[in-house]
């Protein structure tokens, strides 16, 4: 599984730096890597903030100009997302942390409201790579691993995304929230629940 990421996110890249190397004479097109930390939850009717998993995303994207301060960023990420669930057990706390592993593609509109300012939004969508449990106790230790088949979840995730950044030349950070808009099971066992995350990012652009 991890060589058909890795190989993905390659041949992203590679067509990405081509289509750079062609086409910056005329549109300016910057492409980079990014990454940072997920703050993940699952909602129903409201996210319960109380039970946010804490995890990560990395990839790749490229910055494509239309005009003058206005640009299409498409990304391939590795995201994962979740929840977690706190549990006291003979007097022992441990942490279910619930783990959903997705290749994400974000298609985001990016508006220079003033030159190191920017707003970002528009669909993502996901495809769901593993789902699994991990359990930790009060030291952090991962005293079990529980895996679960992907044919019982929707493998296809989609939703909206928006956030901001503030660009520095070749660096740029920011924060987004993505709105998850299909439940993750395609059985009913979590109750219609979907995605919710934010995240804070890190990115390099060349």
């Amino acid at each position: 599984m991890k060589k058909r990421i890795l190989i993905a996110l390659c041949l992203f890249g590679i067509t990405l730096a081509n289509a750079q190397e062609t086409n910056t004479k005329t549109s300016n097109a910057r492409f980079g890597f990014k990454g940072g930390l997920n703050f993940t939850n699952l909602y129903v009717d409201e996210v319960d903030d109380t039970n946010m998993l804490t995890s990560f995303h990395a990839g790749m994207f490229v910055e494509l100009p239309l005009t003058q301060g206005v640009a299409i960023v498409p990304e391939v990420n590795f995201s994962r997302k979740g929840s977690e669930v706190q549990n006291t057990i003979l007097g022992e706390t441990y942490k279910s942390k619930f783990k959903l592993s997705y290749l994400e593609v974000p298609v985001l509109l990016k508006l220079n409201v003033v030159p190191n300012f920017n707003l970002h939004a528009g669909p993502y969508f996901a495809y769901l790579l593993d789902a699994k449990t991990d359990v930790v106790n009060e030291s952090g230790e991962n005293v079990s691993t529980l895996t679960y088949d992907t044919d019982d979840f929707n493998k296809l995730d989609y939703g909206l995304s928006a956030g901001l950044g503030f660009d520095f030349n070749t660096i740029s950070i920011g924060a987004r929230y993505n709105y998850g808009l299909n439940d993750i099971d395609k059985n009913d066992n979590f109750n219609g629940a979907k995605n919710s995350a934010w995240n804070l990012y890190l990115a390099l652009k060349f």
